[in-house]
């Protein structure tokens, strides 16, 4: 009957200890109960989180057994519960000189000292306590004091305490886990990779240890063997989503699209699908000229996030890449409806407006990126360009004065500003600020190329820019 139903005669027993300590209380008449008795119906209380209970079943355990360390142990861990944190201390020290090799004594007092901010104490207790401890008890109180250090802000300890459990127990899961954590977050990349080449050396089907290693290549730039690393770990474990996920970054910052779409697209077969995901295919797909990809992918990410402006931003780009100007402006709206000053958005709607010949909002949207960002070349020149290609040129002239104040005079607004003389008509000014632009940087003369192209039928322009590339001066 037993072997039939153990849980049944479990709570059957449970349930007739219960009656006796309810005698017991009651001054009925009952059975005498054990240490281990008290023990369970504590546990009971616990688990069922009525602490007052458990804190009276364990003081009336304590009153039958005053010497008993664990009852003193289960005390101290309900007055934990309940944030009496110094009468915890003080039952922990009485418990002590019962039993000083227990090592829960341990992981409660880092526990009280840590919720009394004395982290300090915490510390030289864990590590008095190493030296008492060996085996998994001495990995339990590593863990403990790497939570120690990571609340006292130690971070670099915390990958010491990691590394010092893999060097005893290489196969730690937990510790393989947290330690890519940690190593992303230290900079401790070179030492991760020795930890996890040793480690490799002795299980070499460790999944987890191959992919660390490829994360710490990762960390140190070395995309090509991080790839390698993320390759083996994925012979082990063909379903671990997390190292094609990285593997597809690793290619895209190599450049390698295609890989880096085969890679992305495994991860969404074998996880959930994620936002972060579908914009990184879509960056792919942009990458190699694919606009229509890249735009399914896009809206797929802004299906999951309506919010994330920047979405319609890059779906707004690959119109740009087809000249599909009023489909890009649409989507530009959508972003700008969210977020409405962000430079990028405004000088993108800009050059929009300028490519469908409308010219006065695309210089409203270009004022606001020379606004919000006035040191910007980018900004400057597409505000001019648009003047220029409008036929403001005195409007033009001053923007370019405005240009050379905000950037601390960079060469290639002279170039702007002699083309906008020009265009105005005042040849004499403009070869006076063409020149002052070849005497700084000669090779930026195709900036007043790509905006004048028939100026180079002008014999003074050409004698100018022609005696600047041999290298003399009027």
């Amino acid at each position: 009957m037993r072997e039939e139903n153990p849980f049944r005669e479990d709570r059957e027993e449970l349930q007739e200890l219960l009656n006796q300590y309810e005698r017991l209380k009651n001054g009925g008449s009952h059975s005498f109960l054990e240490e281990d008795a008290f023990e369970r119906i504590i546990d009971y209380f616990d688990d069922r989180e009525e602490y007052a209970q458990a804190l009276e079943a364990a003081e009336t355990g304590l009153e039958y057994f005053p010497y008993s360390s664990q009852l003193l142990i289960k005390k101290a861990d309900l007055l934990l519960a309940t944030r009496k944190y110094h009468e915890a201390l003080e039952v922990l020290e009485q418990a002590e000189l019962f039993d000083s090799n227990d090592i829960n004594l341990y992981i409660l007092k880092t526990d009280a000292y840590l919720a009394l901010d004395q982290q300090e104490k915490a510390v030289v207790l864990l590590e008095d306590a190493l030296l008492r401890f060996d085996g998994e008890e001495r990995i339990d109180l590593l863990f403990e004091l790497a939570d120690v250090y990571d609340d006292y802000e130690e971070f670099d300890k915390v990958f010491d305490c990691l590394k010092l459990i893999l060097e005893e127990e290489p196969a730690n899961e937990e510790a393989l886990y947290k330690i890519c954590f940690w190593t992303d977050f230290t900079g401790r990349n070179e030492e991760s990779i020795r930890l996890h080449q040793k480690i490799i050396e002795e299980q070499p089907y460790n999944e987890l240890a191959w992919f660390n290693l490829a994360a710490s290549y990762q960390g140190l730039k070395l995309y090509e063997k991080s790839i390698d690393a993320y390759q083996f770990a994925i012979a082990i474990d063909e379903k671990f989503d997390y190292a094609y996920r990285n593997m597809g970054d690793a290619f895209i910052r190599l450049r390698k699209y295609k890989e880096a779409i085969e890679a992305l697209e495994k991860v969404l077969e074998l996880s959930r699908p994620e936002e972060v995901i579908f914009e990184a295919i879509g960056h792919c797909y942009h990458r190699l000229s694919n606009f229509a990809q890249a735009r399914f992918h896009y809206r797929k990410a802004s299906h999951m996030n309506p919010e994330d402006s920047k979405l319609q931003y890059k779906i707004a780009l690959t119109y740009i890449n087809e000249s599909q100007w009023d489909s890009a402006v649409k989507h530009l709206d959508n972003a700008m409806r969210i977020q409405k000053t962000v430079p990028e958005y405004n000088l993108a709607m800009g050059q929009c407006k300028m490519e469908q010949e409308k010219y006065k909002e695309a210089i409203v949207f270009f004022s606001i990126v020379v606004r919000s960002k006035p040191r910007s070349v980018t900004g400057w020149e597409a505000l001019i360009r648009c003047l220029y290609k409008a036929g403001f040129y005195d409007e033009a002239v001053t923007q370019c004065r405005a240009a050379l104040a905000a950037t601390e005079n960079k060469p290639v607004f002279y170039f702007h500003y002699s083309a906008s003389l020009f265009a105005g008509g005042k040849m004499k000014e403009g070869l006076l600020q063409l020149e002052k632009g070849m005497s700084l940087a000669p090779k930026l003369v195709k900036k007043l190329v790509e905006m004048a192209p028939a100026i180079l039928q002008k014999n003074q322009v050409v004698d100018l820019i022609a005696r600047y590339k041999k290298g003399r001066k009027i």
